[in-house]
């Protein structure tokens, strides 16, 4: 199971460690490492929450890209 790629490299771009986002969003840092690994799939809420705390798609969130549509 693949990770949310996007999430690990926004928050490493904007250098919040895993503790702030987790302490930001009132969620475990173990769910969001989990999140960002794969060993848990996060619930469209918290995919929603991530998105707006981060200002990106849920696409990028989850891809590490945001959205295209193929002409």
């Amino acid at each position: 199971m693949q990770g949310l790629i996007g999430l690990r490299s926004i928050r490493k771009c904007r250098k919040y460690s895993q503790l702030k986002v987790a302490m930001d969003l009132n969620i475990s840092r173990e769910s969001l490492s989990f999140y960002e690994n794969g060993k848990r799939s996060p619930d469209i809420e918290t995919l929603r929450i991530l998105s707006l705390y981060f200002n990106v798609s849920i696409d990028y969130l989850i891809n590490g890209k945001e959205f295209s549509p193929r002409l």
